[in-house]
């Protein structure tokens, strides 16, 4: 093992924010059980906020950021991790105040750690993150209530981080699924992946006279928030199930209670943050397993010198898909 490694560090001067690589030394790391060797990180939304001073997501710099990483266990004083286990590290703490994963190696309590289930890359669950495991409790939501026969499911924000791997576990278990994206170029892209119908956002948004509409959708993943949401809750059929993770598209959303008393439809938030190990270990082996993917179609790899031009595209809405950092 190395006394210093490479890491990406925020720092603000004069009240802007940079970041560049910098070394650092083990010792500078935060206390913690374990300490993990990074083989891969993965850029979100909340990584490029992080980055450009988002106090929201992270309140003192300098700061390494990085809400995902996944790598090997390098030493360890938890009985639960051994010298050499692949591991996963997303949310709770991990990247927004605490120092994350866009660095060699990270330092961590033993609780924020998942085991990677056998079959299952430490480049496969980066391909996956966050998004993917919000993603994957959104789609298990769903199947509470829902079955492919039932109708076909609506996606927003489908070209997103969670859009786009929702969107890819929804047809690879059967069901019928329409796709709402700001992104017109990319509809034959998503028609070419199986999506049987693409929708503007705009569509829906001028759409807000009713308060109840056709109820053309089984279910609704939601990765926007805000009037989109609003908006499309009201085109759930009885019984109908909308889970929601995000809030690109705003924090506020105005709508009746009419969905909710006369279909019955259900709202279902989704939280990646505080989500207890357990449940992560579950979704993380059905990803492993008979939630599979073919990540390496869909995924991009870059390097850490590559950030600033991925958060850009973040910020002004041009990134696709999942963007892997090999560190």
């Amino acid at each position: 093992m190395k006394d210093t490694f490479k890491a990406f560090v925020v720092r603000e001067q004069e009240g802007e924010l940079t970041g560049a690589l910098e070394q650092k030394q083990i010792a500078d790391l935060p206390a913690g059980d374990v300490l993990i060797r990074v083989d891969y990180s993965c850029v979100n939304y909340k990584d490029a906020l992080s980055v450009t001073g988002n106090r929201g997501v992270t309140k003192q710099y300098p700061h390494t950021p990085g809400v995902d990483a996944a790598g090997h266990v390098v030493s360890s004083t938890d009985a639960r991790f051994q010298e050499g286990t692949a591991v996963v590290v997303n949310g709770f703490d991990f990247g927004m105040n605490t120092s994350g994963g866009f660095q060699e190696y990270i330092r961590v309590p033993g609780d924020w750690i998942t085991p990677l289930p056998d079959g299952l890359t430490t480049f496969e669950a980066m391909a996956y993150g966050t998004a993917g495991l919000t993603a994957a409790q959104s789609v298990e939501e769903l199947l509470h209530r829902v079955k492919p026969d039932d109708g076909p499911v609506l996606v927003t924000g489908a070209t997103g981080g969670v859009g786009s791997v929702a969107v890819a576990l929804l047809l690879k278990l059967g069901f019928t699924v329409h796709a709402v994206t700001g992104k017109e170029a990319e509809a034959d892209r998503l028609k070419q992946a199986g999506v049987t119908e693409v929708l503007s956002r705009q569509s829906f948004l001028d759409e807000t006279t009713r308060p109840l509409k056709k109820g053309s959708y089984a279910g609704i993943i939601d990765t926007v928030g805000g009037p989109l949401l609003a908006s499309v809750i009201r085109y759930v059929q009885y019984g109908g199930l909308v889970t929601t993770c995000g809030n690109v598209g705003g924090a506020e959303m105005t709508l009746t209670v009419y969905p909710f008393i006369l279909r019955g439809v259900r709202l279902i938030g989704i939280d990646a943050v505080q989500v207890p190990v357990s449940e992560r270990t579950r979704l993380w082996e059905h990803l492993a397993d008979d939630w599979r993917l073919p990540v390496q179609e869909w995924v991009e790899t870059k390097s850490l010198h590559d950030l600033p031009d991925v958060v850009s595209s973040l910020l002004d809405g041009t990134h696709q898909g999942r963007t892997v950092i090999e560190i």
